[in-house]
């Protein structure tokens, strides 16, 4: 949805004209690949490559075609109810001959360039999808499961009596055991069994984890790792015992300390590095000697192991553990919890496996895909500096071959003997070489395809594999054009493309194989500008899954809500910063009801005004946008000048910020702005608006209106797309006859954004607004805090700031201050002495704790017990010449801390902190889980004295109340803490470690909203149960309570 918001802006701040609609692409895995023929052989109950040739790869293909084509049909209809611009007449599709013959075209390139290779190389395979996946694929789908973790002995064929110790949790790879190793600088320990009265040899620091009781065992002798270099041991199994390299003791550092027994089980053809020791060793040869892999495609035991023939693996770990067990080689057993990669198309678990494949060398181009990474502007920057480019850093050749059938054949024809290979680079070529004339180049028609020898041997056949769908995506810039048959200047126009937008997980799919391949042909980047998406999952923090079902249905939430709520939702959720977003309806919901209907109240009071015009004063209002730039250096209404200003600074920073691509600073200032419009000046300006005043103003003011809600409606067009023209057309019938009737004039996509006037800006009076806003707010907040409503006029209310300019900008809006508050008198002061106020510092934990480090528990006391002249000269760095403020060897700056306003007289105490002074504690409640509720807790449990001054002003923020807070220690605290500073402490604990959303800015919460609002800041140590928020009768919030053990860790209510 970013790139087609952006293309709509683009082409709306343009003066060039050119082709606003996108087209759809249908690459990688949403055409060709796993994903498809995943669906395929559900449907199909096809279990492995022997149901597809008893079927025929060209029934089974067709059926792939058919299931693309419906599913772009239904994404079709989406797309269209979402109002995305997308011409569907255009697409492309990975199944495309022309698509794929450029596919065929760039990979030639890479094959005579010598960055295509054939390796045998242990590889994530998918037991669903019956390929091997590359090392990108293979980190996208991580879970937490628990495997069976089995520690085995191995006796030494020269001492029996002997064993060393091998730990694994994949039991079922032991039949494919061929070595051990160890790491040769450790030291390893033989020790005495005293239970089983055996001796086993393992890791000296990793012996507690096998025995908890240190003298449950004996410490016979210690030796370095490499004493055991060449030890022979007894195979476990009798099934490769012939191989006559194998089954001794090999040394190597990737052997680690923290985990296992120290001697690692080899595997050479089921882990990586077990390939790479066992190869180093002579275990194992490349080009000669048995290959130790007894399973199918299917990942099924073959006839090599009888005892387990026709098992899968995964399933096999049970029967292997019990013949261990009978055969006395299982020392010890258990269940470990630990993080496993799954197949990110069927959810099922990865092995790693040793399987022939092509590669593409990536590993030796890693500095220029660093150099042409730098070349790019990446939004959010830190994917590009961190994320991505670490992944680049370890970047490894690229597996790009898979056993599979629905996909893009690769271009190779081999001889028998695998000496001669043709690389086919069109199907022109594939015909010269052939003599066969093609229109289409899936497997069921180019498998059957020979091309006579050059070389005398017989005829070269293709191979069976097919694309990795990843390499079809990162061909999409030069194959979406057919380049280079048909669009070689189209390409060369676009390429690098302008910008893209897609998800963070594309740092490891798309984004990378972009690159990858741009860099080989091309040596730059392919794109100069990228916007990096977060992911949506689901409401508990799963990601979104069609077999689980766990995410509401989208036409549901269009039909109930809107295309434009859901737009908006998500486009100003962290979504567009490149994190993630836990979908919530209420949040869907909560757009429509705080941003939408405010917005439309303001257009239905402009029509309702103009139409109360006609009948009242026989005056048909037409909008006239030359007169309001023409009479607004006239205009004496303060609230017009400061409205038409801050629109044309809101319209400059849009165009700004979109050209940037920063749509996460955009559209919240664009919310803002219709709560600016809506409940600041609509408020203060129905009176005009109902013609309550004379005729002229009245007129002056809808055309202000009229003016500020059609260059809404121009702005909002590319993220609310339905909403805006809904209000457009509305307005259109308030315009000239004549402007109206244009083509341009037909719709508001057909508007172009509005360009800022700067003659109409005013920044004095936008500040002296601003001004009037904060001491508004922070008045509403006093009067809500000391309970004495609105309705009720106050006598006096002084505005205290050293700053003159600030109280000049006040004084001009007085009235407004008056009105806005409900008092009789305003007065402005910078003397804060005269009315005893004094300054206090607080920590602010979140950027000094970065900068601090361990120091910060010391620096916390220092910076309370600032003097005012301390808190002065730090408020006046960069003002003057004043040096830097240090404490403690930490430089310490005006962000590092909160600054409180309180007055010296206890009982009038104020607290101004500007993050989270919406919410204060009411108490710390101490009870015993046997109490069934608040009354059931101790308290009273012995009379206290005043509580001292010095802990009132301490802690006034957390508790402005000093009844409260000597009522709260006395009923409750003195029950379970030895002092008031001790209570007081806690509570404060508490309340800094809780993250506090902002629940003024939401009109209308509900309970439910701001739980889940404290849920999704505080995640993942809140949890729904450790949390009640409290509503009264009349709607209003009346308090939340948390819910804590002994520990301070969060605790369900219902205990």
């Amino acid at each position: 949805m970013d790139s087609e918001i952006l293309s709509q802006f683009l082409f709306k701040n343009s003066e060039i004209i050119f082709d606003k609609s996108q087209k759809i692409s249908w690459d990688g895995a949403y055409c060709h690949g796993l994903p498809v023929e995943y669906e395929i052989d559900k449907t199909l109950d096809i279990k492995g490559p022997d149901d597809v040739a008893k079927m025929g790869i060209a029934t089974y293909n067709n059926h792939c075609r058919q299931i693309v084509m419906r599913y772009a049909h239904e994404w079709e209809d989406i797309v269209d109810r979402m109002g995305r611009w997308i011409d569907f007449r255009r697409d492309y599709k990975t199944m495309y001959p022309w698509f794929m013959e450029s596919v065929w075209f760039i990979f030639k390139q890479l094959y005579e360039k010598g960055f295509v290779y054939r390796g045998f190389k242990v590889m994530p395979y998918s037991m669903g999808c019956c390929t091997p996946l590359s090392n990108f694929e293979a980190g996208q789908n991580y879970r937490d499961v628990d495997d069976p973790a089995v520690w085995v002995s191995f006796p030494l064929v020269d001492d029996p009596t002997v064993k060393l110790v091998a730990w694994t949790t994949t039991p079922w790879t032991l039949p494919s055991n061929l070595a051990l190793c160890v790491n040769p600088n450790s030291t390893y320990v033989k020790i005495l069994d005293k239970t089983k009265h055996e001796v086993f040899i393992l890791m000296e620091k990793r012996v507690s984890e096998l025995y908890k009781k240190p003298d449950s065992y004996q410490v016979l002798e210690s030796f370095k790792g490499s004493h055991l270099n060449g030890m022979h041991y007894t195979p476990l199994f009798p099934y490769f015992a012939h191989v006559k390299t194998a089954f001794h003791v090999l040394c190597d550092d990737y052997v680690t300390e923290d985990s296992g027994t120290g001697v690692v089980h080899q595997a050479p053809y089921f882990g990586e590095d077990d390939y790479r020791v066992c190869l180093a060793h002579g275990v194992i040869n490349k080009d000669t000697g048995p290959v130790v892999c007894p399973i199918d495609a299917q990942c099924r035991f073959t006839d090599e192991v009888k005892d387990f023939q026709g098992q899968d693996v995964k399933h096999a770990d049970k029967a292997i553990i019990k013949y261990l067990k009978e055969a006395k080689r299982l020392v010890h057993q258990s269940v470990m919890k630990h993080s496993y990669p799954f197949c990110w198309r069927s959810d099922t678990p990865l092995i790693y496996r040793a399987v022939p494949s092509w590669f593409i060398r990536v590993e030796g181009m890693v500095d220029r895909l660093l150099a042409n990474n730098s070349k790019a502007y990446w939004v959010p920057d830190f994917v590009k500096e961190k994320r991505f480019a670490n992944w680049l850093r370890d970047a490894r050749d690229w597996a790009i071959s898979r056993n599979r059938y629905w996909g893009n054949p690769m271009p190779l024809w081999i001889s028998d003997d695998g000496q001669e290979i043709v690389c086919v680079g069109s199907i022109e070529e594939l015909k010269q070489l052939s003599g066969v004339s093609v229109d289409d180049i899936h497997r069921e028609v180019v498998d059957e395809i020979t091309i006579p020898s050059r070389l005398g041997k017989g005829l070269l056949r293709r191979i069976p594999e097919v694309f990795d769908c990843w390499f079809e995506s990162g061909s999409m810039p030069y194959a979406q054009v057919h380049y280079p048959f048909d669009g070689r200047r189209t390409f060369m126009d676009t390429f690098p493309a302008d910008f893209i937008a897609e998800g963070i997980d594309q740092t490891r799919g798309w984004f990378y194989t972009l690159l990858v391949i741009s860099t080989a042909l091309f040596d730059q980047p392919p794109f100069k500008n990228l916007i990096v998406n977060g992911i949506v999952l689901a409401s508990n923090g799963e990601k979104m899954s069609k077999r689980k079902k766990n995410y509401p249905d989208p036409t549901k939430i269009f039909d109930e809500y809107g295309a434009d709520a859901l737009r908006l939702y998500l486009i100003t959720s962290p979504v567009v910063r490149g994190e993630s977003l836990k979908f919530k309806e209420e949040g869907v919901r909560d757009i429509l009801k705080d941003v939408f209907l405010p917005w439309y109240n303001a257009l239905r009071l402009l029509i309702q005004s103009c139409d109360q015009l006609k009948i009242d004063r026989k005056v048909n209002f037409i909008y006239d946008e030359k007169r309001l730039y023409a009479s607004m250096s006239s205009n004496t209404n303060v609230m017009d000048t400061w409205i038409v200003s801050y629109t044309q600074t809101l319209l400059d920073f849009v165009k700004q910020e979109m050209d940037a691509y920063r749509l996460y600073t955009v559209v919240p200032r664009l919310v803002k702005y219709i709560d600016m419009l809506t409940n600041w000046y609509v408020k203060l300006n129905k009176k005009r608006f109902k013609g309550e005043t004379i005729l002229e103003d009245c007129l002056v003011s809808l055309n202000v209106l009229c003016y500020i809600l059609l260059t809404m409606a121009k702005l909002m067009a590319p993220f609310t797309p339905f909403l805006a023209e809904y209000m457009y057309q509305i307005l259109r019938k308030l315009m000239p006859q004549s402007s109206s009737s244009s083509e341009q004039e037909l719709s508001v996509h057909f508007q172009m954004i509005p360009k800022s006037h700067h003659s109409l800006v005013n920044k004095d009076i936008e500040r002296a607004v601003a001004a009037v806003q904060t001491v508004i707010g922070l008045g509403r907040v006093v009067r809500e805090r000391k309970v004495v409503p609105m309705k009720y006029p106050l006598p006096e209310f002084v505005v205290i700031h050293k700053d003159p300019s600030v109280l000049k900008d006040v004084e001009s809006l007085e009235d407004f201050v008056r009105e806005g508050l409900n008092v009789r008198k305003v007065t402005l002061s910078q003397d804060r002495e005269l009315y005893g106020v004094e300054m206090r510092a607080e920590p602010n934990y979140p950027t000094l704790g970065k900068k601090a480090g361990a120091k910060v528990k010391s620096l916390t006391q220092q910076i309370r017990d600032m003097s005012d002249a301390d808190i002065e000269k730090l408020l006046s760095k960069g003002q003057d010449e004043s040096p830097l403020t240090i404490i403690d060897e930490v430089p310490i700056e005006s962000e590092d801390v909160h600054i409180v306003y309180h007055i010296a007289r206890v009982k009038e105490f104020q607290c101004h902190r500007s993050d989270i002074f919406d919410f204060v504690v009411h108490g710390l409640w101490p009870q015993t889980f046997k109490a069934a509720s608040v009354r059931d807790q101790p308290r009273n449990c012995r009379n206290e004295q005043q509580l001292p001054l010095s802990i009132i002003k301490r802690f006034y923020c957390l508790m402005p109340d000093e009844d409260l807070m000597q009522a709260e220690w006395e009923k409750h605290g003195s029950c379970y803490y030895k002092t008031a500073t001790d209570y007081f402490n806690v509570i404060e604990y508490l309340f800094n470690q809780l993250k506090v959303p902002n629940i003024r800015a939401m009109k209308q919460p509900t309970s439910s909203s701001i739980k889940n609002a404290f849920l999704t800041l505080n995640s993942p140590h809140l949890f729904p149960s450790a949390i009640d928020v409290h509503i009264d009768k009349q709607g209003r919030l009346h308090e939340i309570r948390l819910c804590y053990d002994l520990q301070y860790k969060f605790i369900s209510c219902t205990q």
